[in-house]
This record gives structure tokens, sequence and C-alpha cells, in this order.
């Protein structure tokens, strides 16, 4: 098997962008598959020589066999909660369906799942742990020895759970919780996470079998929390159960107190009542590790946070395929006409060195002008529903393909040239805002903005217009304030460079 690859689905997601470094330094030669290369390449391991990309879509069978096609072993790493949260169940079923046949198509020789804990034939299982399991089910249902590993609560800088419990307890001094603030739960750190999928690779007693994956102990949420307290240097929180506080309530709390959106928060809310222990211990003879607990998981996590230094993100799973019209140079052939608003900048310095200032926009520098109205619009579209400011940015001063940067996603980052962000906010349409730098004579550069949106009917028509006035003010002074937080003197502009209105699309496509 030392010549074949290990295929990792799921390799942009919160466990696949760690499982694949670490299995890249055990030695190992990967196949990274997401349905964007473009977000896989910005990756720090992306241009790895044991790496390969490819694109390739659970959906899809066709490139699901494709990307299996010489692999070994394959680790199924893929949930839609995130991309179809209210479809995710059949979703899911139909995408282990097709890793079951691809795998067995292409003759793999074991599948690994990652998956959560709960009793399978407890009557109030969360559908979230239901679906976890029927998942589990398809997969070893086919010919190729599937291992299903079961998780509690993964703890860990960026995991979901991590960012819920850290904003709450940071956030809360005073909590009312649901009742299930008194549910046991068995919390395993991420690194312990990563060890034991690695382990399955270098043990053939895992095929096909099922293991409880967890923490050396087992704990309420109301412990978790003050110890999380603790280790945060916060006084002690006062928790207060009730009984009225229903999953959907407490996904709409989490919405607003927290970056997970409701969508999320609601099915994780909902296996919250159900207790998750390790009842069979059996892996940690196979796979012999140091299991860390709560506190020193919590410890490790918080100084990731401090340092600056989390690898992976919840959020990383968000939108990666960017649509048509983005890229086509003559947009109605991608089903539309694009509005427009763009202005240009010449400042007196080099594009490396406004690249500098570019590339910290968003998080807690903000967006350099009108900082209020940012806040404003964040608030509001958490208040609908949306993302929201989520918890701004990966890293402070690098952006890379795939980055969550507020309400925005970083669809391309190309140090000292070009920086294209796509809209995540709730809107009726689709939108971009797009930065280019290119050099001038004298070591000068030219610095364009352009906000680019695809309106989805009437109503994207006037949100486009409802907000243009705004705009108007807003963007050329954000160039301004570029120029000036680098103290270098402007040149020429901020000038208007593209205006374009609504207008009839030709009646005919030209090849």
């Amino acid at each position: 098997m030392e010549n074949k690859p290990v295929l990792v689905t799921g390799a942009t997601g919160y466990v696949g962008g760690r499982l694949v470094p670490q299995l890249l330094q055990a030695g190992y030669r990967v196949r990274a598959m997401g349905r964007s290369v473009s977000k896989l390449k910005g990756r720090p391991w992306g241009g790895h020589h044991l790496v390969e990309l490819v694109s390739g879509d659970v959906l899809d069978k066709e490139s699901m066999v494709k990307a299996c096609q010489g692999c070994w072993a394959a680790f199924y790493l893929v949930h839609s909660m995130i991309s179809d949260p209210k479809g995710y169940t059949k979703t899911d079923r139909q995408a282990a369906r097709n890793m079951a046949e691809a795998a067995a198509e292409t003759g793999l020789n074991r599948i690994i799942y990652l998956g959560g804990l709960g009793g399978k034939d407890d009557i109030n299982l969360s559908e979230h742990l239901r679906s976890r399991y029927e998942v589990a089910r398809i997969l070893q249902s086919g010919p190729v020895p599937a291992t299903f590993l079961r998780a509690a609560m993964i703890l860990g800088s960026g995991s979901a759970s991590f960012e819920i419990l850290r904003y709450l307890v940071e956030r809360l001094p005073v909590m009312i919780t649901p009742r299930w603030v008194d549910t046991l739960v068995q919390p395993i750190g991420i690194r312990n996470v990563l060890n034991y999928l690695q382990g399955c690779l270098e043990h053939d007693e895992v095929l096909g079998q099922i293991f409880d994956i967890g923490g050396p102990e087992v704990v309420t949420y109301r412990q978790l929390f003050q110890i999380f307290a603790e280790e945060a240097r916060l006084s002690k929180r006062i928790i207060i159960p009730v009984s009225f506080f229903t999953p959907t309530l407490s996904s709409y709390w989490i919405h607003l107190i927290t970056p997970i959106p409701a969508s999320i928060a609601r099915p994780l809310a909902e296996g919250l009542r159900n207790a998750v222990i390790c009842y069979d211990n059996r892996i940690r003879n196979i796979i012999p590790q140091e299991l860390l607990d709560c506190r020193q998981t919590i410890r490790l996590a918080l100084e990731r946070v401090e340092q600056q230094r989390i690898d992976t993100c919840w959020m990383d799973a968000g939108a990666a395929v960017p649509k048509e019209w983005i890229y086509c140079g003559d947009t109605p052939y991608a089903g539309g006409t694009t509005l427009e608003l763009g202005y240009a900048i010449q400042i007196q310095a080099s594009p490396e060195e406004v690249w500098v200032a570019l590339a910290r926009i968003g998080g807690k520098r903000g967006w350099y002008f009108g900082a209020g109205l940012w806040k404003i619009r964040g608030w509001f579209d958490r208040l609908i529903g949306g993302v929201g400011f989520r918890a701004g940015r990966r890293h402070p001063v690098e952006l890379r393909s795939g980055d969550a940067l507020d309400f925005w996603r970083v669809l391309e980052a190309d140090p000292g040239e070009y920086l294209l962000l796509l809209a995540e906010m709730k809107m009726p349409g689709d939108a971009l805002l797009e930065f280019r730098l290119k050099p001038l004579p004298g070591g000068n550069a030219d610095l364009r903005q352009t906000a680019r949106f695809l309106p989805r009917g009437l109503g994207g028509i006037l949100y486009w217009y409802l907000f243009d006035p705004f705009h108007r003010i807003l963007y050329p002074r954000m160039l301004k304030a570029i120029a000036r937080s680098i103290g270098k003197p402007v040149l020429n502009g901020p000038a208007l460079i593209v205006d374009r209105k609504i207008k009839t699309p030709p009646s005919k496509k030209v090849k």
C-alpha cells in the first residue's frame, strides 16, 4: 500500500483539514478531495510533494469513482449540515451510497468514517445523531470494510462545539440554559481524534468495526462551562436551567450569542439532550495514546486562539464552488446581467506594500471606513438568520482561498495582485467584492475595487439601488483609508471607473 495514496474526503473541513497534514508528516501519500481545487491549494499543505489535490463531490458518483481510483483507503469526513441544513439527512444518505459504491468499484481496502456517539436504540435520539448512524450503516452495507469511529463533543480551537462553548462562557456571566446542561458527555480533543483516524490505517483489527472514542473523563455541560471559565481566567458562571428552553429556542440563542448560525446550532442543540458516553473502550488497546482531559484540551485550544494559530475552523466548510457568472466574461450568458460599481486609486507605494494593508481587512482591523455601517449590516444579517460577522477571520494578517472573512468568503487571494470575496450574508442575489493591484511606473500601485451584484428578481434590483448611495460613500473612502493606513500619499483618485446599471441582455447567445 505504500505506493498508493489515501483519499481524504472533506479535506477543506475542520477535521479533514487537520488530518491531511498529519498524514503527510507521517509519510503517507494523500489525495485530498474537495469541491474546489483552488480552496485546497490555499491550504498550507496544498503544495506538499506527497499530496494530490482533486475536485470531487460526494453527490456525484462519477467524480467519487475518479477520486477513489488508485487509492487503497478512504476517510469519509463529509457532512452536509452546513451546505444543506434543511435536507441534510437525505443528502447525507445519497452521499454515503455514492461513497460505498465508488469504494466497491475501485477496490478500496477500507473506509474510515467519523460519526457521533449516542445510543442507536434510543427513541429520543436526535435527528442529527440518527443520521450519523444511518450513514455508518450505509457505508458498512457495502463489500468494502468500513470502520465507524463514534465521537462525542470534539474540543479544539475552531471546532463548532468549542466555539459555542467559548462564546457562551465568555459573553454570559449569568446563563439561562435548557435542562440539558446536566446531560453527561465525554468530550475528546481533536488531537486524539486525529491519532485514532491515522491509527485506523495502521491496524487491520479495526476493519469493519464500530468503536467509541472519547476522552478520559465524563462530565456534564455545566461542569464543562465552569472548567472553561477557570481556564479562561473568568469568574465562576451562574447557570440557571429552565424547562421552557426548547432546542429551537436554544438554537436561536446560540445564533445570536455565538458565530454559529441557527441552521447548524439547532441539530447540535437537539443532540445535547442525549447522553454521549463511551461504553466500548476496545480502541484504547488497539491504538494506544495519551488521552487529554477536558481541562488540558481547553487550555491548548485557548492557547491556539490567543496565538492566532487556528489551523482549521468549522467555517472552512462554507461555500466552496463559485457560481459560473463570477468568472464568465459576458455575464448575460450565465443567466443575467450584473450590476457593478468600481473605483480606482493610485498610491505612491508598491503593490506589495498595499497588499499588506489589504490582507488585514476585516476582523478586528475592520474595513478601514464606515465601521458602524459594517457592524449594522452584520447585526441585521444575524437577526434575519444570516451568518452576521461570525468570528471575524482565521488569521489577522494572512488570507487564503476558502477563508471566512466576516460575512464574506475568500474565493481567491493572490498576494500583491488580487483578492476576490463572495458575500455570504442574506440578500436577494449574489455579490462579489474584488480588489486588483497593478504596478505603475516609478514603483507605484494602482488599486481597483469593484462590487458586482447579480440580482434575483425585482427584489434584488431594489436591494442594489437601495444600498447604492451608501456604497458610493463607502467604497472610495475605503480606498483612501487603505492608503492612509500604510502612510503613503495618494497620487490620483479615488475615481469612478465602472458604474453598470440594469440593461437588457442580448436575445441571442454568441458562441
